[in-house]
């Protein structure tokens, strides 16, 4: 193994990141090499790989923590600046959004359960509230999804006007709503269910049917028309 005091460009080619993936494709890299590409250079005192290893128990060493954390949580690391960690934060988030894309080509629009699989990918490395809006068409497909508000820990704002604007621009047939409890708690507040009538009832002016409100978060999801609230 190569001692790690040396630059990579003089290990083996074998052991260079970026060589090791041209030669034998990215299956074969570790995630430290992986993330060592992504930071390109390592620093006067540390190499790439160093620093990515650092990178990666600063997320507890799983793929899954490290998507949780923010650009300011990566520069807190010696050697990362604003460029190298937004470089990670995006490429975490393209991994995020490809889950999710091939989540929802699998599954059928009208299943709760699928659809708070869909969700829980996009929305689980949020520590807030985040308020969401599936928009479908005629033929029941996804046209569009939207986070419309953030809020704190335990609540977000929604303005229904903004909703359903949106639906028209976007040609929508019938939405679904849908947040995240990083709290763990899947309940919804009595303003979980005030504001969902409240949609519904606006939507009902347009013509727009209101599918269903999926709470979701780490520990599973609560859906609204599954209990009959709607």
């Amino acid at each position: 193994m190569q001692e790690e005091k040396y630059p990579i460009k003089l290990w083996a080619k074998d052991d260079q990141p970026r060589e090791k993936l041209l030669r034998y494709g990215p299956a074969h890299l570790s995630d430290t090499e992986l993330l060592a590409i992504l930071l390109q250079c390592g620093t006067r005192q540390k190499s790439a790989v160093e620093l990515a290893r650092q990178l990666l128990k600063h997320g507890k060493n799983d793929l899954h923590e490290l998507g949780r954390l923010s650009v300011k949580d990566f520069m807190r690391i010696p050697g990362i600046g604003s460029a190298r960690a937004i470089s990670i934060a995006a490429a975490l988030e393209l991994g995020r959004r490809r889950h999710a894309g091939l989540s929802l080509q699998k599954i059928s629009i009208h299943s709760s359960q699928d659809i708070a699989h869909y969700l829980q990918t996009l929305l689980r490395d949020h520590h807030h509230e985040v308020f969401a809006v599936l928009y479908l068409n005629q033929a029941n497909k996804l046209n569009h999804f939207e986070i419309i508000s953030e809020g704190g820990i335990t609540a977000t704002v929604a303005d229904p006007r903004i909703i359903l604007k949106k639906a028209l621009e976007e040609d929508a047939v019938s939405i679904i709503l849908c947040h995240n409890h990083p709290s763990g708690n899947l309940r919804p507040s009595r303003a979980d269910q005030y504001l969902t009538q409240k949609i519904r009832d606006a939507a009902n002016f347009f013509d727009i049917r209101l599918i269903d409100h999926v709470i979701v978060s780490d520990e599973g999801y609560y859906s609204f028309a599954e209990q009959g609230m709607l």
